[in-house]
């Protein structure tokens, strides 16, 4: 909605432009405005100018506008990733670059050379220069380590304590709930940041016609109402979009790989997605089952059986966390409490699975 009432701005603006700059040049036609003519006025080449100028506002001009905010967001994500020992070393770079290329100058007297003496000598400069420079850009992290090698540990653990320290919440994760328990427990650190094209969605599927979807993305939308209202969880709404991907996991992709953030997820997909493009994923899923209490082989549980299984004979039992419980000739104690074993343990991306068999006395 916004970008088309920016776009109908951006025609209106171009219409009134190009009426005017019609007029300026000097190809205006001779017409008097009036309502007894007023069909005149469109055989006029300002109502021609005017056509002109609302279909390059809304298309041209917008583009335009568009793109250019596009690359200052852009600009600006990079810029806060730039430190001042970044620009340190470069420089560095450049003045070594330069001074490589004065000195080989000098030696070998390329400027003594007729007629292609002085071009050569700023063809050499210019690519030592440039050499420097690159050298400098690829190798920041060796040669940090040794300019500020008395403080390294405290670059190391400013380094460790910066990069990738922005989260990217995805719409299945913020709709789970589970990530406004974790926040509040300290234990994941750094800013979270919602993107706007996340937030449509959002807003897409709490307007759903369907109960269930309306209801997960109202709720979705609660859980980010109180992380925001929570002082100690830091969230940041951003509105850099790329229109030219449709896919909202590809847009957090991104995203992620614009700022060196993490995505912070509990789809699948996405997670495999995600790493195979070089991003850092934090799984809520992977979470759950790497803190749920370990399950040995011959242990005792009491569980109750609330429905039967896929193969003939199974039954199948959840623990409080949600853990599937297999029961081997569990069927026939549907609906009853009773002791069972623990024969296995699967364990799979999508959670654990315990295959147990009624404890026999």
């Amino acid at each position: 909605m916004l970008k088309r009432l920016m776009r109908i701005i951006f025609a209106i603006f171009g219409g009134v432009i190009f009426f005017h700059l019609i007029d300026i040049i000097g190809l205006a036609s001779d017409y008097e405005f009036n309502l007894h003519n007023i069909k005149g006025f469109f055989l006029t080449t300002q109502f021609s100018a005017v056509i002109f100028g609302i279909l390059l506002g809304y298309f041209l001009l917008y583009y335009l506008f568009d793109k250019s905010l596009s690359f200052i967001m852009n600009f600006e994500f990079k810029v806060k990733e730039i430190t001042w020992k970044k620009i340190l070393i470069d420089v560095l770079g450049l003045i070594i670059g330069l001074i490589t290329g004065i000195i080989i100058n000098y030696v070998f007297s390329i400027a003594k050379i007729p007629r292609i003496g002085m071009p050569l000598q700023i063809l050499i400069n210019i690519t030592f220069t440039y050499i420097g420079f690159v050298l400098a850009v690829h190798k920041e992290k060796e040669l940090a380590a040794f300019i500020f090698s008395g403080s390294r540990k405290k670059i190391d653990y400013q380094q460790l304590s910066k990069i990738g320290s922005d989260k990217i919440l995805d719409t299945s994760v913020i709709i789970d709930g589970r990530i406004f328990d974790i926040c509040k427990t300290g234990f994941i650190e750094g800013s979270f940041i919602i993107p706007e094209f996340v937030l449509e969605e959002l807003q897409h599927i709490a307007d759903s016609a369907d109960d269930l979807k309306r209801n997960r993305g109202r709720r979705g939308l609660d859980i980010l109402r109180q992380m925001q209202n929570d002082s100690k969880i830091e969230v940041e709404i951003t509105q850099q979009d790329f229109e030219e991907i449709s896919e909202v996991d590809s847009k957090l992709v991104k995203l992620a790989q614009l700022i060196e953030g993490q995505v912070l997820t509990n789809d699948y997909n996405l997670n495999k997605v995600a790493e195979l493009q070089g991003v850092r994923v934090l799984n809520i899923n992977e979470l759950a089952n790497a803190v749920k209490p370990v399950v040995l082989p011959g242990e005792e549980m009491d569980v109750k059986v609330i429905k039967e299984g896929k193969e003939n004979g199974q039954g199948v039992a959840y623990l409080d966390d949600g853990t599937m419980i297999v029961i081997e000739e569990g069927v026939k104690y549907m609906g009853d409490d009773i002791q069972v074993l623990v024969t296995s343990i699967l364990q799979t991306a999508a959670g654990r699975m315990i295959f147990a068999r009624p404890k026999t006395n």
